[in-house]
């Protein structure tokens, strides 16, 4: 199985539908801290809904065209981060990220996406990698800064979420520009 150490007694791995009891108590323990910006977070409300959100990661995975993995602190689930879009094809993936309040501050979030990156652009040959996040989201962009991505730009009211329009800037970095 993947996994990853991210720091000491962190560790990034799959997160996958067999885990969905454990995600939905994350869901729960963390909705109100990131459902200003993360979707599912209004939608994964129990134990089933967890399971259909990461069996959709779980089939995105099999076609090659996204996954999620967990970020657990001292074996207990903190947040995690997932290639919401892949497309080999093209040459492009779009990750995204979450993580608890309480496990913030630490680097893990930045730590996982570089190994993300790193695969997607080193293993799988990919030229281009974007973060998406509402302007808002000022952790956000200072995790993709950290990451050498550039800002190209802000797609006006691109995005709804919970019934509000919402800004989304783009970040993204180019293969011949990383390094990690």
């Amino acid at each position: 199985m993947f996994a990853r150490t991210l720091a000491d007694g962190a560790e990034l791995r799959p997160l996958e539908p067999w885990q969905a009891a454990e995600f939905a108590e994350h869901a729960r323990q963390v909705r109100a801290d990131i459902a200003d910006y993360i979707p599912w977070a209004r939608t994964v409300v129990d134990e089933a809904t967890a399971r259909n959100l990461l069996q959709a990661y779980a089939e995105k995975q099999a076609a090659d065209r996204g996954r999620v993995y967990g970020i657990w602190v001292d074996g207990v689930l903190q947040g995690g981060t997932l290639f919401r879009t892949f497309d080999a094809a093209q040459g492009t993936c779009e990750v995204g990220v979450w993580l608890a309040a309480g496990a913030r501050g630490r680097g893990l979030v930045t730590t996982a996406v570089r190994h993300m990156i790193d695969w997607a652009f080193g293993t799988r040959g990919l030229h281009r990698a974007e973060w998406l996040c509402d302007p808002r989201n000022t952790a956000s962009a200072a995790v993709a800064t950290r990451l050498g991505m550039t800002c190209e730009g802000v797609l006006r009211q691109g995005f709804v979420l919970g019934g509000e329009r919402r800004d989304v800037q783009v970040w993204a970095v180019l293969a011949d520009e990383w390094a990690p």
